[in-house]
């Protein structure tokens, strides 16, 4: 058996979702061990940072919030697809078709996003893909990007995969992942009425 770590590292200079200022982490310490006893920081964090977890009510005011998604949600045998071919395009239902995706499957989306810095042209899901995945009754889908949509007027990717409740991991780090079957587990923080939570993802080779 073999795990593979597929998390970003949270720090201050970490890529953020449209380079916003507003989204970077900021890491304050407020305890040093010298002075005090023990070490401690404060950490300010946009709920989407780095690798985290979307809920339904991310985009859905009745939605399911991110304390109330079933635990199942974020974890299970799960299917990375090579989509590295694709260049500043959606992933259409067409890319999808030849991937052998089972009934309850958490599709993993592997594709040339994998930067040390945001790129505004990263590929995305577009509606025809994220309809086709949810025709394959699949329990969740993440994508290495920080966001799974990109240039869609009414964001139907992200609405229509949440309304089917189809949880959405983005900020995989998948550069040194090859893709075929694995164990997926993500677990967020279980933050009241949250809309999304960063996370620590991991791959289960071999179980």
């Amino acid at each position: 058996m073999k795990i593979h770590d597929i998390s970003m590292e949270i720090s201050e200079d970490m890529p953020v979702y449209k380079n916003k200022e507003e989204k970077k982490p900021r890491i304050e310490p407020t305890y040093r061990i010298g002075k005090f006893k023990s070490n401690e920081s404060m950490l300010h964090l946009d709920s989407h940072t780095g690798t985290h977890v979307d809920a339904p009510f991310h985009f859905i005011q009745e939605g399911t919030k991110l304390n109330k998604v079933p635990i199942e949600k974020f974890a299970g045998p799960c299917i990375v697809i090579d989509l590295t071919d694709i260049k500043k395009r959606g992933i259409e239902e067409t890319d999808l078709k030849n991937a052998e995706i089972k009934k309850n499957d958490i599709v993993i989306l592997k594709t040339s996003n994998s930067l040390k810095e945001f790129d505004f042209e990263f590929v995305a899901l577009a509606e025809s893909g994220a309809k086709y995945l949810i025709s394959k009754n699949i329990k969740s889908v993440g994508i290495n990007s920080l966001g799974i949509e990109r240039s869609q007027k009414g964001y139907p990717t992200h609405n229509s995969l949440l309304k089917n409740n189809i949880i959405i991991f983005e900020g995989l780090e998948l550069s040194k992942i090859k893709p075929g079957r694995y164990f997926f587990l993500c677990l967020p923080l279980k933050i009241k009425d949250g809309d999304a939570s960063p996370a620590r993802a991991v791959l289960v080779e071999g179980l």
